[in-house]
């Protein structure tokens, strides 16, 4: 599916002890928050048709992750991404409806001292990852078949498949269904220029209110081995979901390992890091 002319947006911070792990919850120290379980906030990685340097630049691949030979640690993050319809009234969103699911590299540079979180996010062609098939979603509520499915990871290395994140329920997330539909639209609305975050709705504006948005809502926790290691050229990147129904971890472990996710109940992400 062509994401080109869908704006690309992120949240930090939805999952727990992720923002530790990857060495940024310092960035968000000053960020006031309604709670100590609520995301950070929402950046964006993707807004299309405007001049807004990189951030204008398609990053998406389904194949492929582009280190572009930046001499900085880059890490990827496992996540799942929604597919949104938008509905606007008066310049204000006013309702948003996930259609679709799919696994997501929120793949980021490890920098220091950046302004602005979304600087970590968009360096060119190929530098995020979306599975090349999403999957339609039933009902995004308690009760839909989302209450059953789970995320994990992994990178194979020199020939030999490791653990990358921890394998964990998207429900599991810290805002999820309709708490994250709320708390998303109201950020959407209304999210200052402030610290590591930017104005949000001024950007909609820009790419003249698009009807869908693909937004990434948060990244998971990594393993140990996860946690310290960064992407090289060579390595093979695999984000999966999976019905918990259908399969369990060590099973879909076997199936990364076989390469041999191409069945009912997985939607994956594989991407050679070049």
């Amino acid at each position: 599916m062509d994401f080109k002319d869908i704006i690309g947006l992120g949240i930090a911070g939805n999952f727990a002890l992720h923002l530790d792990q990857a060495g940024e919850a310092e960035d968000f120290k000053d960020v006031k928050v309604d709670n100590e379980y609520a995301p950070k906030g929402v950046f964006p990685f993707y807004l299309p048709n405007t001049s807004k340097g990189t951030l204008s630049q398609y990053p998406l691949s389904s194949s492929q992750q582009a280190l572009h030979d930046l001499d900085e640690n880059i890490q990827a993050e496992p996540e799942m991404a929604l597919l949104c319809e938008i509905t606007y009234a008066d310049a204000k969103i006013i309702g948003i409806k996930p259609t679709h699911f799919g696994a997501y590299n929120d793949c980021s540079i490890r920098r220091k001292g950046t302004k602005k979180i979304s600087e970590k996010k968009n360096w060119g062609l190929d530098t995020k990852g979306i599975s090349e098939n999403l999957v339609k979603i039933d009902s995004f509520d308690e009760g839909g078949m989302l209450d059953h499915w789970r995320i994990s990871s992994f990178l194979r290395r020199n020939g030999d498949v490791y653990r990358y994140g921890e394998d964990v329920e998207v429900s599991g997330y810290s805002y999820f269904y309709t708490q994250l539909l709320e708390w998303m639209q109201d950020k959407l609305n209304t999210q200052e220029d402030n610290g590591p975050l930017e104005d949000i709705n001024a950007y909609i504006k820009e790419c003249n209110y698009p009807k869908q948005m693909l937004i990434s809502i948060g990244a998971t926790r990594y393993t140990a081995y996860g946690k310290k290691t960064f992407l090289k050229e060579g390595d093979e990147l695999y984000v999966v979901l999976y019905d918990n129904d259908i399969f369990c971890k060590n099973p879909i472990l076997c199936k990364v390992v076989s390469d041999s996710l191409d069945e009912e109940g997985i939607c994956y992400l594989k991407q050679r890091v070049i």
